[in-house]
């Protein structure tokens, strides 16, 4: 068991409490999210590792891979712990390039959660996220077919709980007409804080807000500024914005990715990173001048 403290705290997911800091588990497939990693055995000590640590919430998606990062998950880790929750998504599949298509109709949502229940070797999905939107962001129109398939699958008994993923907020509100929402999944960061007023709003309704690319994504965050509090603080620009996420606001929950262990570690760590108000104030003026 690691001597790391995990930062951040924990929050309450519905019915179920898991730590701010979680695990995102895109990284283990292979190049571009597809096909098997090139170390199996150091995939399967990475999410080992995040139990160890004390980590209880993962991220994923049959879509990655496609498969691959589920059947690494049972591979490592069930039977599951009582207090972990994996979440997936649904609302795209993978075609032979390596592309995103879309996938919303009633028919391929009950089969991507029922690909889902079999790859990671569960009865019912702890949290699953409706994704919208395409790869350049959301994009507006209504979500009330799609989420309304998961609103039935969760009332058989498939689903545990509900969120949406890829959103504009006028979609999470319309999503909320239809069934109570946990958790809400999309792209956030220092330097891309367009959901400043979404995050502020469910906060305060007890919603999580969960970032992905929270360092940036496949091209990492570059600023001047983050370099210089990252220097003034010893640190690194990637422990910083983790940091400076977990600082952000109480109802936001980490799934920073990795497939090294080694790397897991020095997340756990950096965020823990205490960040003084000038600091905060430096790093605030990223989103708006870009550097």
């Amino acid at each position: 068991m690691s001597s790391l403290s995990l930062p951040g705290g924990t929050w309450r997911l519905g019915d179920s409490t898991v730590t701010r800091f979680g695990y995102g588990a895109m990284q283990l497939a292979g190049p571009w999210v597809m096909g098997p990693p090139a170390d199996h055995d150091g995939a399967l000590a990475v999410l080992r590792e995040a139990v160890g640590l004390g980590i209880t919430h993962i991220d994923t998606s049959d879509a990655y891979g496609p498969r691959v990062t589920n059947e690494l998950i049972r591979e490592a880790l069930h039977p599951y712990p009582e207090s972990l929750v994996i979440a997936t998504k649904v609302g795209a599949f993978r075609d032979a390039q390596g592309g995103w298509p879309t996938a919303r109709t009633p028919e391929d949502l009950r089969k991507q959660i029922h690909a889902n229940l079999e790859t990671l070797g569960v009865e019912r999905l702890d949290l699953v996220h409706m994704r919208m939107g395409d790869a350049q962001g959301p994009r507006p129109g209504s979500l009330a077919e799609a989420f309304g398939t998961l609103v039935e699958l969760h009332k058989d008994g498939l689903i545990g709980r509900l969120g949406v993923s890829n959103v504009t907020a006028e979609q999470v509100a319309e999503a909320q007409s239809i069934a109570p929402i946990v958790s809400v999944q999309n792209m956030y960061n220092l330097a891309h804080r367009h959901d400043d007023a979404l995050i502020d709003r469910l906060a305060a309704e007890n919603i999580a807000y969960v970032p992905f690319f929270p360092l940036g994504g496949f091209s990492p965050l570059q600023s001047e500024a983050l370099t210089a509090v990252a220097a003034r603080r010893h640190s690194t620009p990637m422990a910083v914005a983790l940091a400076w996420l977990l600082r952000r606001s109480p109802n936001i929950l980490l799934i920073p990715g990795t497939s090294k262990t080694a790397h897991l570690r020095e997340n756990v760590a950096g965020a823990g990173l205490a960040l003084a108000a000038g600091d905060v104030a430096e790093l605030d003026r990223i989103a708006g001048t870009g550097v």
